[in-house]
C-alpha cells in the first residue's frame, strides 16, 4: 500500500539535527554572581572580594556549584579558621530580591523564572541578559521552607524522582528508568555533575523518545515551505509501523508551566490532538491560558506574554513532541516559563 504524506517530515527530525539540538541545549549557561550575606561574613574576610562571579551550565543544579565557591571562598575570602568552621550543609541562597530560591531547581530553570518574575514588575528594565544575583547565607537554612537537605546527595534523588515521573508520563510506566542498572542511574547523575554531554546521553537514549518519524519508512525530501509537519508513523493510512519509542507516540510530554509569582501548572500534553494534528505550543498556551495567549482570530487577538524554553523565546508553531525529545532538560521536563511583555511578539 501507496501513502503520500500530507505534509513533508519536518527537517528538525532527523538524528543528526536531533543531537544538534540536544547539545545546544545541554552547552547553555547562565551568568551568576553570588554574594555572601555580609552580616555573616566571619570576621577578618576580606569584605572587598566576597562576591564571585560564574557560568553555570544550564542542567546544573545549586549544590554542584558549591565546591567551587567554596574554593574561591577559602582561597580569597575566608581565614585559615573561617574556612575550617565553615558547613556546607548550612549554606542556602536567596535571589536579590529575597526570595528563597529551590536546590532541586535546575540552574537554568531558575534564572529563567527570574527572568519571568521579573517581567511583572513596574519598574523592570528591558530585557537583556544580566546576571542572576544571588545571596547566599552561611547559616541557619529555613529547612521548614526548603523541603530537602541542600545537598548533592539529596539533590540527585530528587532528579532521580523527576526521571521517573518523566518515564511514567510518557509511557505509562517506569520500566525504562527502573530497568537501569545501577551503573547505568548513577551515570546520568555523573554526567551532570561533571557536564559530560556524551556521558549523559548514553545512558539517557534508552529513555529518552526518539524523534525519527518513521525507520521503516523513506520519505521525500522536506519541503522549503513545510519545516514543522506531522511525522509520516502519525498519519491514518501510514504503511509503515509507528515507532514506539518515537515522540510522537508517547502517551504525554511531560510538561510544567511556570508563571511569575504565580503557581506551577502541569497537564496531560498528548503530542497528537484529537483530530490527528500536531499539539503545537501555540495550542498549548491558546488553550490553558486564553487571556494572555488568546487563539487566532478573537477579538482581543493580540498576545500579552512570551513562552521561555531553555532560555529561548519558542515560535508557536513548535511541536510538544519535538520540545520534548529535544529541548527537555536534563530531568527529562520541558519547562515553561511564562513572561509578561507589553510587547510581547505575536506566534
Amino acid at each position: 500500500m501507496s501513502y503520500t504524506p500530507r505534509h513533508a517530515p519536518s527537517a528538525f527530525t532527523t538524528p543528526a539535527s536531533t543531537t544538534l539540538f540536544r547539545r545546544l541545549t545541554w552547552e547553555g549557561t547562565v551568568p551568576i554572581e553570588v554574594r555572601v550575606d555580609p552580616k555573616e561574613l566571619p570576621a577578618n574576610s576580606d569584605r572587598g572580594l566576597e562576591c564571585y562571579y560564574l557560568q553555570a551550565p544550564r542542567v546544573s543544579y545549586l549544590p554542584l556549584l558549591v565546591p567551587e565557591i567554596k574554593r574561591f571562598l577559602t582561597d580569597v575570602v575566608f581565614d585559615d579558621a573561617a574556612a575550617r568552621a565553615m558547613k556546607e550543609e548550612d549554606w542556602w541562597f536567596e535571589s536579590d530580591d529575597g526570595a528563597l530560591l529551590k536546590w532541586h531547581w535546575p540552574v537554568g530553570l531558575i534564572y529563567d523564572y527570574h527572568t519571568i518574575t521579573s517581567s511583572i514588575r513596574p519598574s523592570a528594565p528591558p530585557q537583556q541578559t544580566a546576571p542572576l544575583r544571588l545571596t547566599l547565607h552561611l547559616a541557619s537554612p529555613p529547612t521548614d521552607k526548603l523541603l530537602l537537605s541542600p545537598s548533592a546527595d539529596a539533590c540527585k534523588q530528587a532528579f532521580m524522582g523527576q526521571m521517573k515521573e518523566a518515564d511514567f508520563l510518557r509511557w505509562g510506566n517506569t520500566k525504562r528508568m527502573t530497568g537501569l542498572r545501577k551503573a547505568e542511574q548513577d551515570g546520568l547523575w555523573e554526567g551532570i555533575k561533571e557536564h559530560n554531554f556524551d556521558e549523559y546521553w548514553r545512558v539517557a537514549a534508552k529513555v529518552t523518545p526518539t524523534t525519527s518519524p518513521n525507520r521503516s519508512y523513506s520519505p521525500p525530501p522536506p519541503s522549503a515551505t513545510s519545516m514543522h509537519t506531522r511525522p509520516p508513523s502519525a498519519d491514518p493510512g501510514s504503511s509503515g509501523q509507528p515507532d514506539k519509542d518515537g515522540a510522537y507516540n508517547v502517551r504525554s510530554v511531560p510538561v510544567r508551566m511556570y508563571l511569575p509569582d504565580g503557581p506551577v501548572l502541569q497537564d496531560l500534553v498528548p503530542p497528537m490532538l484529537e483530530d490527528g494534528t500536531m499539539h503545537t505550543l501555540a495550542h498549548f498556551l491558546h488553550t490553558h491560558l486564553p487571556l494572555i495567549f488568546p487563539p487566532p482570530n478573537t477579538a482581543s487577538g493580540r498576545e500579552l506574554a512570551y513562552p521561555l524554553v531553555q532560555g529561548v523565546l519558542v515560535p508557536g508553531e513548535a511541536e510538544m513532541a519535538w520540545l520534548g525529545a529535544c529541548m527537555a532538560g536534563a530531568d527529562g521536563w520541558v519547562n515553561v516559563c511564562v513572561g509578561i511583555q507589553r510587547d510581547a511578539p505575536r506566534f
